[in-house]
């Protein structure tokens, strides 16, 4: 779905992932507006997109945290770092009015880097404290960096379901699992929220 951008410049790139999602509308844009115009500024970050999967319909999370969102997720190629992809992210958000103030607050857009390549950052050590972090503590614990995979890609339907449209055999790096069975092992109810657009 969407367009293919030019590929990037002969330097070494890396496939990675973005999901993608809004639920805050403006006085200029919906959120279905606000996600597909972000699209529109990554080939001025100098990331690629390679595939984009359809929109979907999710409830906020945590649960009444909010208006649905409108979420989806892209394959990207870029030669940017991780580091500097996130940077990026955060560019995009910040054009078009994100504001990063209370922790999964409403927000007109939200670009969260899944994965990039096989990237274990900032190790394995680190990732592994923030996946396994209880719920309580994630809603108040932010990383003071960037932490790959996304330590919570495997407990969200509302990602893994448009992960596992465009890359069905995307293998998670530490847990060893593909995006198919990342989405079979979560319960048909919370499957059964996310509706497409």
């Amino acid at each position: 779905m969407g367009q293919i951008q030019a590929p990037i410049s002969d330097k070494t790139s890396r496939i990675g992932y973005v999901a993608l999602g809004s639920n805050l509308a403006t006085a200029t844009r919906t959120s279905l507006e606000a996600v597909t115009e972000s699209l529109q500024l990554f080939s001025g970050e100098s990331i690629r997109i390679i595939q984009q999967s359809q929109w979907y319909s999710a409830p906020a999370f945590p649960k009444g945290n909010g208006p649905d969102y409108v979420n989806g997720v892209v394959e990207i190629e870029t030669s940017l770092e991780a580091g500097e992809t996130l940077a990026a992210l955060h560019r995009i958000e910040a054009k078009l009015g994100r504001a990063r103030t209370t922790r999964w607050a409403s927000r007109v857009v939200d670009l969260d880097l899944l994965a990039l390549g096989d990237i274990i950052a900032p190790d394995l050590g680190e990732y592994t404290r923030w996946q396994t972090l209880q719920l309580d503590a994630q809603m108040t614990e932010t990383p003071e960096g960037l932490v790959l995979p996304h330590p919570r890609l495997q407990d969200r339907a509302f990602v893994l379901i448009p992960l596992a449209e465009i890359a069905p055999n995307w293998c998670h790096p530490v847990l060893g699992q593909t995006a198919s069975k990342l989405l079979a092992a979560l319960s048909s109810a919370e499957r059964d929220e996310i509706l497409p657009l």
